[in-house]
């Protein structure tokens, strides 16, 4: 891990807040190498040279890169871990924090870490941008500079204001385990059709506080550091084939799939595809249905195609997104080898990720 690095901002000698900002990599920090060259991440220690603003904020601001920085195609799980150790390693030094990250994979991230940090009470922050930081249009600053004014924000009897995990993009705070990425090239990258936006930032930040975890301090954070990557996620379509089902449905290893259905969760009733599932779930194979339809929710037996599925036992995801499925998947198949708490658990809202 690269030293951590603590900003000469203008905070006074008593800060409105302590702030740790992980830099993992991302366009955010992509700048041109040299004339005619193509793009590199700088050395985000310098970030006050390309953003002097932040001399601007009363706070307390200290920088964390990972030590071989990513471009979020490349994000995997055990990078998920190494974030979650160092919120959970610096949790009592540090009010806040903000993970500077690539928008592709970021609500997959965002969805991770709130399962792996139980009982979290401060602001995990996920945030980056659509064009590099050097750009003269970028949305790289707005989005890191209102980041860390949420991330600082306290209510009257001083806790956090948003003690639970987001993303902030484009003037939205999003809920992190209800996002997901919409938008390759416009600036609103990111929406949550199932939960309202917890804050929009524009003269002044508007909270939603109905919508926002409430601050609960009652038991210690508690870091969860194991995830079973032996999952997958199968798009059904018209015309898939009982060959290819059953191929994906016996992969050696494979201990759970997020199937992504039709509608409210429905699915083929041809007996073929329902035996194939059949014999999946007497393997022992968990499965998971989530919609495929942004918005909405899965509710298994409303219609016809959709009560066979209740029947063999797949788990209603109700309006998980895909990313919070199969991180939740993971994480829970990571704690434990009972298949029958696991399918309990899925079935239960743990952090906000699901009605």
């Amino acid at each position: 891990m690269e030293p951590l690095v603590r900003l000469n901002t203008a905070a006074p000698a008593a800060p409105e807040a302590s702030i740790l900002v992980i830099y993992t990599g991302g366009t955010f920090g992509m700048v041109a190498d040299g004339p005619g060259g193509g793009l590199r991440p700088f050395d985000f220690s310098q970030i006050l040279e390309r953003l002097p603003e932040l001399r601007r904020l009363r706070y307390e601001i200290a920088v964390l890169s990972l030590p071989t920085l990513l471009d979020s195609s490349n994000m995997k799980p055990d990078v998920w871990v190494q974030l979650a150790r160092i919120v959970a390693g610096r949790y009592d030094e540090f009010d806040s924090f903000v993970i500077l990250h690539g928008t592709d994979t970021m609500a997959y991230t965002a969805s991770a870490i709130s399962y792996l940090l139980e009982n979290l009470a401060k602001p995990v922050l996920l945030t980056g941008a659509q064009l590099p930081i050097e750009a003269a249009r970028t949305d790289a600053k707005e989005n890191f500079m209102t980041a860390l004014e949420i991330a600082a924000a306290r209510d009257e009897a001083g806790n956090p204001m948003v003690p639970e995990v987001c993303i902030y993009f484009n003037s939205l705070l999003l809920r992190g385990n209800r996002a997901k990425k919409v938008e390759s090239s416009q600036f609103n990258a990111f929406r949550s059709d199932n939960y309202p936006a917890l804050a929009e930032a524009g003269v002044f930040i508007e909270w939603n506080r109905p919508y926002i975890r409430p601050f609960q301090p009652v038991h210690p954070l508690r870091l969860h550091e194991r995830l079973d990557t032996n999952v997958l996620i199968l798009k059904l379509f018209p015309g898939i084939s009982e060959r290819v089902l059953n191929a994906t449905l016996r992969i050696p290893s494979l201990r759970g799939v997020v199937l992504e259905t039709f509608g409210a969760g429905n699915a083929p009733t041809d007996a073929w595809f329902l035996a194939s599932l059949r014999e999946a779930t007497e393997r022992g194979l968990i499965l998971l249905n989530v919609s495929q339809c942004p918005g909405g929710r899965v509710t298994q037996g409303q219609y016809q195609t959709s009560k066979a599925l209740l029947d063999l036992g797949v788990v209603s995801g109700s309006d998980l997104t895909t990313e919070a499925a199969v991180t939740k998947l993971m994480v829970l198949l990571g704690e434990s080898a009972d298949r029958e708490w696991v399918r309990k658990k899925l079935a239960e809202p743990w952090c906000g990720e699901m009605a």
